[in-house]
């Protein structure tokens, strides 16, 4: 440790090349330190010279302002008030993740991916499931240049000011062990350690402001300080768990290698983390992590596992805003008893009728609850949930508090009745409906006020019609000042453009690019515009299959369950949805809105190729295949006429033969069934090149 440090402050002589190279020299300094301090652990300055060099440099911004730059650790102090926080898309989603509770959840998690994959293991990385709020950070040409909250996943908010006030995020990459590449986003988790939080609690009661509930809230209530200033004072702290994108070097193969990757080059990641080669692995980090959770110094609620291979983990995609390749281990839920006061009923976006619990508060695993799920009307009936039951609460995984069991202490008065759960919608009054099969309980009609402006902001997000600027405030403003009642009512509003203008925060420009990017939403296909309707099981996968099968809105508005369920991955229930959907007069009455303004789109792909020479032709895939699995083969089969089945007769026109084949190869031997290799197979499904018969 050098303790004979000579700082310059008041050395009145520099010039400006002179003070640019000693600006320098210090903020490389005290960039070094404070990464050994606050992510390696290994302290190089004593306090006294880390301030010195601080002072030092400060004075000579203050004399020289243009040696200011974004890396400089004195922009860590924060900035005065900002008067809001700009919304930003990311560029990649920031993806949610499903959860497992047990073993059993996991191995079905893990056998889920392989046989997707086609393999017979993939090798995982477990991380500690930090309690704290996600973000995504950008660097360019190493410097830290924006970061954005996870939001919706779609968007998040700008926090930028707010995130360089934390110590153990770096403001400048370093680049001696892995060059840093000219564009990367860090994903992490910030959080409170829960040895600060009490403090940050006494701090804020002697000051008479309200106490944070627990270190979670805390962070997130930290990161959106409007005034970062007052974020700088609060002990932040970070780990990073991923990159979400980087560009102009090669990715890493595999998350374990990013994870070191992040670590070189200055980023904080969990020292915790661990390999797994079998879910045997996984649970024995999961029992070690929960054995260790009250003694480290911050809140996890379970632990992540994720597929290893980034390559793998691409061709495993997402489901809606799932990754296959990684789940959540959620460790078990706290309990406690209290009393359930009364039963609520709230409309969702779907509308879902969701029934709620009023309760009188308990303290949960830290948390004071006062609100609970009760899931839906056939889990009330089926556990007997009456008001003024003493019932068991639990947090699900730690976040969600639910009503579980009726307490085996329960003493009922003689009026007590059994709950009868409402026959119509408490927003809107229409019947609502439920698909055999399906538990909940939905209002569908589209102009029910409790979930219109969700489905507003539904119908007009990214994935469905796609109007830009188009998000909750907006959905929030024009419903609750009357320019919006129903969906059709969105290609009106060019006609009320000067009342728009009135509208606080909105803008001309603003105003302008909203209707031009509603005026271009009338060009998405058909299938965005049934996803946009939010009729209940319709995701964008079968919003697509519904369109090449019916072509038009009215084609899916008169077609029959019978007709429905002969759609391969259309079920019952999802046929039963959209049926319903489509008797209701008021959905009827905004599909006919809609094509009246000329949101009408067909869809013209031919529904099979009829000219594609696989047209007709029975194939079966068998062993391994190097560039795709077996269903994305069978995919392609069936998009071209052919027919994919799984098992190999004298009917069999092609055997597509990967690696490590079975008796399906020996079968087709013994019928004399044409056997093509995998080149073969992608030169015919994309070239149309027959294979020709060897003997």
């Amino acid at each position: 440790m050098n303790t004979h440090y000579q700082f310059h402050f008041d050395d009145e002589s520099y010039t400006a090349n002179s003070a640019a190279k000693r600006a320098l020299q210090l903020k490389d300094e005290i960039n070094r330190a404070s990464k050994l301090y606050y992510i390696d652990n290994t302290p190089e300055l004593n306090d006294a010279e880390w301030d010195a060099r601080m002072q030092e440099l400060l004075k000579l911004e203050a004399d020289f302002p243009e040696l200011i730059t974004a890396d400089s650790p004195t922009q860590r102090v924060g900035a005065p008030p900002a008067e809001g926080f700009e919304e930003v898309v990311h560029p990649i989603p920031m993806l949610s993740l499903g959860n497992v509770f047990d073993e059993d959840g996991l191995r079905a998690w893990h056998k889920r991916a392989l046989d997707f994959l086609e393999l017979e293991n993939a090798p995982m990385v477990c991380e500690l499931k930090i309690d704290g709020l996600a973000l995504a950070i950008t660097y360019r040409n190493g410097v830290m240049e924006r970061a954005t909250t996870r939001g919706d996943g779609e968007r998040g908010e700008d926090v930028t000011a707010n995130v360089r006030t934390i110590k153990s995020v770096p403001l400048k990459l370093d680049s001696i062990k892995h060059s840093v590449p000219p564009l990367v986003e860090f994903r992490g988790e910030v959080f409170l350690p829960n040895s600060l939080f009490d403090q940050l609690n006494a701090d804020r009661h002697a000051e008479g402001l309200t106490e944070y509930v627990n270190p979670r809230n805390a962070a997130s209530g930290s990161l959106r300080q409007l005034d970062s200033s007052e974020t700088a004072k609060r002990p932040l702290d970070i780990f990073v768990y991923a990159l979400g994108y980087v560009e102009g070097i090669k990715e890493p193969s595999s998350h374990w290698n990013a994870l070191e990757t992040i670590k070189s080059w200055g980023g904080k990641t969990n020292p915790w983390t661990r390999k797994a080669a079998t879910t045997e692995d996984a649970m024995k980090a999961i029992n070690e992590a929960f054995m260790i959770r009250e003694s480290i110094d911050y809140g996890i609620d379970g632990v992540v596992i994720k597929i290893d291979s980034i390559p793998l983990q691409k061709r495993l995609g997402a489901v809606g805003r799932d990754p296959r390749w990684a789940i959540a281990y959620k460790f078990p839920a706290e309990k406690a008893e209290t009393t359930l006061k009364a039963i609520h009923v709230n409309v969702g976006r779907t509308g879902a009728l969701t029934p709620w619990a009023e309760l009188e508060p308990v303290m949960v695993g830290g948390v004071t609850v006062e609100r609970a799920t009760l899931h839906n009307k056939d889990e009330i009936t089926r556990k007997d949930f009456r008001e003024g039951d003493r019932v068991v609460v639990q947090r699900a995984g730690d976040v969600i508090p639910q009503v579980v069991s009726v307490s085996s202490k329960n003493k009922r008065s003689g009026d007590s009745t059994p709950y009868k759960f409402p026959n119509t919608c408490p927003s809107c009054g229409s019947n609502p409906t439920s698909s055999d099969g399906e538990a909940t309980t939905r209002c569908i009609n589209v102009s029910c006020p409790a979930q219109f402006e969700r489905l507003l902001e539904h119908y007009a997000s990214r994935g469905a019609i796609d109007i830009e600027g188009f998000g909750e405030r907006v959905a929030q403003d024009l419903t609750r000042l009357g320019f919006v009642s129903t969906i059709s009512d969105i290609y009106k509003l060019h006609e009320r453009r000067e009342e728009l203008l009135k509208i606080d925060k909105m803008g001309e420009t603003r105003i302008d690019n909203l209707l031009d990017a509603i005026n271009a939403s009338r060009q998405q296909p058909l299938s965005r515009l049934l996803f946009a309707l939010g009729i209940s099981g319709i995701g964008s996968e079968s919003a697509s299959w519904l369109s090449r099968r019916f072509r038009t809105l009215t084609g899916v508005r008169n077609a029959t369950i019978e007709e429905l369920i002969k759609i391969d991955g259309i079920g019952s229930i999802v046929a039963n949805n959209i049926v319903n959907y489509f008797n209701v007069a008021k959905n009827l009455q905004l599909v006919d809105e809609l094509i009246e303004l000329g949101i009408n789109p067909i869809d013209n792909r031919p529904e099979s190729s009829t000219t594609h020479p696989a047209n007709g032709l029975i194939f079966v895939v068998t062993g391994k295949l190097e560039t795709m699995s077996r269903s994305e083969a069978n995919n392609r089969i069936k998009s071209l006429g052919g027919k994919a089945t799984g098992s190999v007769t004298g009917k069999t026109h092609y055997l597509v033969a990967g690696t490590n084949t079975g008796a399906k190869f020996d079968k087709a031997q013994r019928l004399g069934v044409q056997i093509i290799n995998e080149m073969e197979f992608i030169a015919f499904m994309d070239e149309g090149t027959v294979p020709i018969q060897t003997e």
